[in-house]
């Protein structure tokens, strides 16, 4: 029987079969049912949007994200100017979700030009949500080479030192994300929570055209300065977690930046091109490893001539490295390699360990066998609901086996 009979014979069974065929559209679907846990979607919010929208409906696919924010957003402003401040901060928090599905899908539509405008959209409402909350959070700017890096600084009510958790996103998560990948539980586990666009994320690529770095300890270290002269902060109790491709930004970091107690790497990535490579043929890798970039790049703007969803995805995965050509794009992302520096970790992590890992299958396990430091990693399977990148539909099972982990290497 085949995929798609098997789930219009068994709906019920859409986690293992797939809610669609298309895969990005079925991952982000399985995100956005995940975000609800916390408040960041509304379930049958969520389903009514795809009602209508095809596998291959790009178009169809942005336009429900886009009305669904724009619509929960007027919501949420109504419920403000009405002095209804909880009702509000809800609203703001799921419209920021469905803009933010809509930035994704802005490189499936034949023109681009709506990407920076539906990421202002994406920021307004989270900024909503920051001014509604009933958190105390406070806007920070974090000083970054000659610039600043925008952040949000979360704390528990209190003045008293705590412990921080610092949040690293992975290479297209919105900012709005970390409230459901850690943020939300941290808080109600007392912890402060740090979250910020570094290179090449968000708002720093799309307002500030700056790009990736792989050397991501010149990103925390500037952060971890930041933090510790803040007198809400336990220096002696900083923590830091990242998610998708934080997984390899999170131990980079810690190889060489050592004032972090315990961090978490969900999963682990040892080698990002790893998830790029998977889908060159073995003739083009070989042009690659022998520098020919021309040829490569033929080769290259040919196949992805021959696939439209292919080139879509490219596009996707390349813009925030913000480098020419096909060639030198990869020849970038093959610095995103930690096997000659993850012996110098010193710092305790924990390494989810999903089943079905869909972009670095088996990394996690390497991480931990190159790691200079104590590891634990922690399997999370199918039969749990905790299954694919990141365990998108169980961030509170994810959130217990973290936070204990954390809590316990912390001793709190």
């Amino acid at each position: 029987m085949s995929l798609a009979s098997t789930f219009f014979s068994h709906p019920h069974q859409a986690f293992t079969t797939g809610f669609y065929r298309n895969e990005s559209f079925d991952y982000e679907l399985r995100v956005l049912l995940g975000q609800a846990t916390y408040g960041a979607s509304d379930t049958g919010e969520v389903l009514a949007a795809i009602a209508e929208v095809g596998d291959k409906d790009h178009e169809g696919w942005y336009v429900a994200w886009f009305d669904l924010g724009s619509r929960i957003f007027e919501e949420a402003e109504e419920s403000a100017q009405a002095g209804h401040p909880r009702s509000a901060s809800s609203a703001y928090l799921r419209a920021a979700s469905y803009f933010a599905v809509a930035v994704n899908a802005v490189d499936g539509l034949t023109d681009d030009s709506v990407l920076v405008p539906t990421f202002r959209h994406h920021r307004a409402a989270w900024d909503g949500f920051v001014d509604t909350t009933s958190h105390s959070v406070e806007r920070v700017r974090i000083p970054y080479e000659d610039t600043t890096m925008p952040g949000y600084f979360f704390r528990p009510p209190g003045d008293v030192r705590r412990p921080t958790l610092i949040m690293v996103n992975g290479s297209d998560g919105p900012i709005s994300s970390m409230w459901v990948n850690g943020g939300a539980g941290a808080l109600e586990r007392g912890y402060n929570v740090l979250m910020f666009d570094g290179p090449g994320q968000q708002s720093m690529l799309f307002e500030n055209n700056i790009p990736f770095r792989h050397d991501w300890e010149a990103v925390i270290t500037p952060v971890v300065d930041f933090l510790i002269d803040r007198p809400d902060v336990d220096a002696s109790k900083l923590a830091m977690c990242g998610i998708s491709q934080g997984g390899y930004w999170v131990p980079q970091s810690l190889a060489f930046e050592h004032r972090i107690a315990a961090a978490i790497a969900d999963p682990g990535v040892v080698d990002v091109s790893a998830s790029w490579l998977v889908h060159i043929p073995r003739g083009m890798q070989n042009l690659l490893e022998e520098g020919k970039s021309e040829a490569f790049d033929r080769d290259m703007a040919m196949g992805l001539r021959a696939s439209k969803e292919t080139a879509r995805i490219w596009r996707f995965r390349a813009r925030p490295y913000l480098t020419d050509g096909y060639y030198n794009t990869l020849a970038e992302v093959r610095k995103y390699r930690l096997e000659h520096v993850a012996g110098s970790i010193t710092t305790p992590l924990l390494i989810t360990d999903p089943e079905h890992e869909q972009f670095w299958p088996g990394q996690s396990q390497r991480l931990a066998s190159l790691s200079g430091g104590p590891t634990t990693v922690v399997p999370f399977t199918a039969a749990e609901g905790a299954s694919f990148h990141c365990q998108p539909m169980a961030r509170r099972l994810t959130d217990q086996r973290m936070f204990d982990w954390l809590d316990e290497q912390l001793g709190l």
